[in-house]
């Protein structure tokens, strides 16, 4: 049962090993949505996420019995580098296994904490299968990643923190996969200060707590699609559905597309590298229907690979039309340099160009010149392709498939 005695002795027990992460205030997103908006930044823990609390509670919580067993947990990143982690501060041996799609990173970090890293499924749901079934047959104890209680508790560390510092916050936005973070910081904030108002938020491609509670009862999804890997999972967490269902007051589920606009947001205002998981909470901040209130958006971890980093930021520019693709058909040849001297009056910057000979029989009669380019936003966008068709150039927008010029 969670109670408050818990939540002080877990508050002891991870202020020994976590870095501390005071409040952010964001100018921009507070501009943005009329509320005064601060960030918790969880994605600035040693391990990079919030769950190292959850994991090192829970082993402080193991008799020496359970602990000499060794430990074994599945993790698509986050819990896995915390249960490492924690487990080499303990001495104590620690195998994880992880969904095959999880990201080399968070892999390769978890095995740099000492622990030995199997892969197993497509999803954490397969990936826990599997460790549970390898913790039967090598007597190892099991930390799960959100179904357990200690773990909530140690998550929930977090809301009263966030109520240390800004005793008059009105809203907590939470993400949410299994449950265990938003159980412990719903629970514990409302056990402090019942008028707060604790939303969840969940990708729209594993909504399965939002569908849990509209059932009325856990249930699994068939299957999960999204980019927040994070929050990936298929089905929440059994324990903690009553204390969801109770102290919860609102879930926001958010499009892959919100997420990658966040993400641009959070690197140019606030120059944060946040995984996708994390940005759940910022992309919610547009859907709050309030006005002059004091919101805390969880950002649960920041464990994401360069080469995601780099698509997800080209993927942003493109949403926000700053960088396009156009395709052209001058009447004749020879016409690139005066198409180059009217986008450069436009101040269009040339990223890449494709100079196509071959879009017609007769190369004396058309040519394609496909270019694309960076603009300041939709407007400048929409300035650029006027000007190229005033020229007579009948310009003609290209849909990417997610790199420049495709």
């Amino acid at each position: 049962m969670l109670t408050l005695e818990k939540f002080e002795e877990a508050s002891e027990a991870v202020s020994k090993i976590i870095l501390e992460t005071k409040l952010i205030y964001s100018e921009y997103f507070s501009t943005q949505t009329g509320n005064k908006v601060y960030f918790k930044p969880e994605n600035m823990q040693y391990t990079g996420a919030y769950k190292v609390r959850g994991a090192y509670y829970k082993i402080s919580t193991l008799s020496e019995e359970e602990k000499s067993k060794g430990l074994i947990a599945a993790s698509a990143g986050n819990h896995a580098q915390g249960v490492a982690y924690a487990a080499k501060l303990a001495g104590i041996p620690a195998t994880i296994v992880m969904p095959t799609t999880a990201p080399l990173m968070k892999v390769n970090r978890t095995k740099g904490y000492g622990a030995e890293v199997i892969l197993e499924g497509d999803v954490f749901d397969e990936a826990c299968n599997y460790a549970y079934q390898l913790a039967e047959e090598r007597g190892l104890t099991f930390v799960h990643a959100f179904d357990d209680l200690d773990v909530a508790a140690g998550q929930g560390t977090i809301a009263m923190e966030i109520i240390k510092e800004l005793p008059t916050v009105d809203y907590i936005l939470v993400p949410i996969g299994g449950g265990g973070l938003c159980t412990g910081v719903s629970t514990l904030a409302k056990m402090l200060n019942p008028k707060i108002k604790i939303i969840g938020v969940e990708p729209a491609g594993a909504n399965c707590m939002q569908e849990s509670l509209r059932q009325g009862k856990v249930v699994s999804l068939p299957g999960v699609n999204t980019i927040a890997d994070g929050t990936a999972v298929k089905c929440p967490g059994g324990k903690l559905f009553p204390y969801i269902q109770e102290n919860v007051d609102e879930i926001i589920t958010i499009e892959d597309s919100e997420l990658i606009v966040a993400f641009l947001d959070m690197v140019e205002n606030h120059k944060m590298i946040v995984e996708n998981s994390g940005l759940l909470t910022v992309a919610a901040l547009k859907h709050m229907n309030v006005d002059n209130k004091k919101i805390v958006s969880i950002l649960s971890g920041g464990n994401m690979d360069v080469i995601t980093m780099a698509s997800i930021v080209q993927l942003g520019l493109m949403q926000r039309d700053r960088i396009f693709t156009v395709s052209i058909l001058p009447d004749k040849p020879g016409e690139l340099a005066k198409v180059s001297a009217l986008l450069a009056k436009e101040q269009g910057n040339v990223i890449r160009l494709e100079h196509n000979q071959f879009i017609s029989i007769n190369r004396n009669a058309a040519v394609e010149l496909r270019i694309t380019l960076e603009a300041f936003g939709t407007e400048h966008k929409n300035t650029i392709m006027a000007s190229l068709t005033a020229a007579g150039y009948r310009p003609k927008l290209v849909k990417s498939k997610g790199t420049y010029g495709d």
